[in-house]
């Protein structure tokens, strides 16, 4: 048996990831906190932290954004069908038999068509509802102050529901994710991976390709797959 390893996430990858799960969690705890579940802050400290986290996570999504459409990362996302029914199968069936996955992540290729639907719903319906219900529960008393109509108490009821479902709905999702990272080669093997850049494959020895041993160690420089990389002899 031999380890392969593949450069997947990139360092503004990896960094977006951990700082997004930070605020994320940090925004949970505050936000049960204002909802009465415990105190540890107090509230209208929790109001003031769980505000100041908002305005990260809004800064962190705004830089987010500007690295997926500059580097055309953006395509991860988009959702297809291939392959989908054999996701289904190894889901339901497979992983607990031990399968392998149906396919194998590239740099270019980090989601498989599951993962590619729940994460494009994520990023254009969940993550949207929460920013913008946030934002209107937040500058709620100015927006009224300056006449803005359809804004009255029966809808800042509204609004506040909307955002307590849609952060119901990310930790829905974090619970999930946590979950699946599990999945990997071995137990941690995802997680390692969004720690260092690098995912490990273990093969088995043998073949007719005199390459097929090599590691590929290397990160890329562009957003290119190491694989066309490597073929492109950069």
């Amino acid at each position: 048996m031999r380890v392969e390893k593949t450069y997947i996430y990139t360092a503004f990858e990896r960094f977006w990831h951990w700082m997004q799960a930070a605020l994320i969690f940090f925004l949970a705890a505050t936000g049960f906190e204002i909802h009465g579940s415990f105190s540890f802050f107090g509230f209208e400290e929790a109001v003031q932290y769980h505000r100041i986290a908002a305005y990260a996570l809004i800064v962190l999504i705004v830089f987010a954004i500007f690295w997926h459409v500059t580097t055309g990362a953006w395509r991860q996302y988009v959702p297809t069908l291939e392959n989908i029914r054999a996701y289904f199968n190894y889901y339901l069936f497979g992983i607990f038999r031990n399968a392998p996955h149906p396919t194998r992540k590239t740099v270019l290729s980090k989601l498989n068509p599951l993962q590619k639907l729940v994460y494009f719903g994520l990023k254009t319906l969940i993550i949207p509802v929460i920013v913008v219900s946030g934002l209107l529960y937040m500058f709620y008393r100015s927006l009224d102050a300056n006449g803005v109509e359809g804004l009255n108490v029966g809808t800042l009821k509204i609004i506040a529901v909307t955002h307590t479902a849609a952060a119901f709905a990310i930790i829905a999702f974090i619970i999930a994710h946590i979950y699946l990272t599990t999945t990997g080669e071995t137990i941690f093997s995802n997680l390692k991976a969004m720690l260092t850049g690098y995912e490990e494959h273990i093969e088995p020895e043998g073949g007719d390709d005199p390459e097929q041993g090599k590691r590929r160690e290397f990160p890329p420089t562009s957003t290119e797959s190491p694989d066309v990389l490597e073929e492109q002899g950069t």
